[in-house]
């Protein structure tokens, strides 16, 4: 088992259509993400340092964007872990279902996007590092 976790999530550059008045990105479903987006929320006002979003889901797919600040996700295959920092609004990091995702170390005025590729992330949702250990059978 190849236990490489670049191999299952990875940074997704964006689009990028850069002007002398400003930068315009823009996400589609299945032309720049690898699944239909059903469900979009936003993560804000997190004091500076904090650390969200422990969790799995065992069928949504995710987005997460740095559209303002910075960020670290944490992504846990139950075997490994891998840090990615997000600081810029042109790409941001995929990830499938049944990893495991911590976001941490928020800059402070930092806005953290999700896609989703589920109306509803709470089926599925994993929430106890323990038990997703268990189902992921590691």
């Amino acid at each position: 088992m190849n236990t490489d976790i670049r191999h299952i999530c990875g940074l997704i550059n964006l689009p990028k259509v850069e002007d002398d008045r400003g930068n315009l990105s823009f996400i589609e479903s299945e032309s720049v993400l690898p699944f239909t987006i059903q469900r979009t929320y936003w993560i804000y006002d997190v004091p500076g340092g904090q650390t969200r979003s422990g969790h799995a889901n065992a069928k949504s797919h995710e987005f997460i964007v740095a559209i303002s600040g910075s960020f670290d996700v944490v992504v846990d295959d139950g075997f490994r872990e891998q840090v990615f920092s997000l600081n810029r609004s042109y790409f941001g990091l995929y990830i499938p279902n049944m990893v495991w995702r911590t976001i941490r170390n928020f800059s402070t005025n930092s806005l953290c996007l999700v896609l989703v590729s589920d109306h509803d992330s709470d089926t599925g949702l994993i929430t106890s590092y323990a038990d997703y250990v268990r189902k992921r059978g590691g």
